[in-house]
């Protein structure tokens, strides 16, 4: 059995930081594998979210929390590097739709299975019910911040 002790004196906030980089890890390494190691920061999250979801890109980049700035950067980027192609939308000849390339369909196929690695290492170590509850603990925080963010705005 691990000990666990230690992981009570320190904040949430650097055990969320520290944690997530086992994740980090595991898809550079991942994107590296699949000679993709170009994307930059955020770029996982961008092209694994276009995969899974299909979302349109300011829904994705809103939940990024970026600037407007930080985010055209971040997409002239990856559309630079073969990661997107950008093209106006047919209907709205104002709006521009992104897709992922062949190239960043291989990227987001790198990242989830890296994630599912990850995912079945610790399921391996504490067990499903407790990764279970452990996404039940961050989706609270998560819809904490939510509330906070509508209490703001009313």
């Amino acid at each position: 059995m691990t000990d666990w002790a230690w992981a009570e004196e320190i904040a949430f906030p650097a055990l969320l930081r520290a944690a997530r980089r086992a994740y980090s890890t595991a898809i550079r390494a991942a994107l590296a594998d699949a000679e993709c190691a170009d994307l930059p920061r955020n770029g996982p999250y961008v092209v694994g979210a276009i995969a899974r979801t299909g979302a349109p890109l300011h829904a994705i980049i809103e939940e990024l929390g970026v600037s407007k700035q930080a985010a055209s950067q971040l997409v002239d980027t990856l559309v630079e590097r073969g990661y997107l192609d950008r093209s106006t939308d047919p209907d709205d000849r104002r709006r521009v739709v992104v897709s992922l390339t062949e190239r960043g369909q291989a990227a987001a196929e790198a990242t989830r299975a890296a994630i599912e690695r990850v995912d079945a290492a610790l399921i391996d170590v504490v067990g499903a019910a407790s990764v279970a509850e452990g996404r039940r603990v961050l989706a609270a925080l998560i819809n904490l911040n939510s509330r906070r963010a509508t209490d703001d705005r009313m």
